[in-house]
């Protein structure tokens, strides 16, 4: 067998470990995820944030626009 098949008979077979592992952690991490969103406390949360989100609107106040103009031009170009 050449050295270069074998690698790449290696290369696949890692591939499928990280396939079947991803398969097994993938609901598990959902779970979690949902646990955690589930027991957030979204009020202490805002709270903690608020001098933050005030110095972003301070640093960097919203433009007179939605932005929504600019986007459309954007799509236009873009289009085939």
């Amino acid at each position: 067998m050449q050295w270069g098949h074998l690698q790449s008979m290696e290369r696949h077979e890692e591939e499928r470990l990280w396939v079947r592992t991803w398969q097994k952690a993938g609901p598990v991490l959902a779970e979690l995820r949902r646990r955690e969103i589930r027991s957030a406390e979204t009020a202490a949360a805002i709270l903690q944030l608020e001098d933050t989100f005030q110095s972003a609107l301070r640093d960097h106040p919203p433009g007179p626009t939605s932005g929504l103009v600019e986007q459309q031009h954007w799509f236009a170009r873009w289009k085939p």
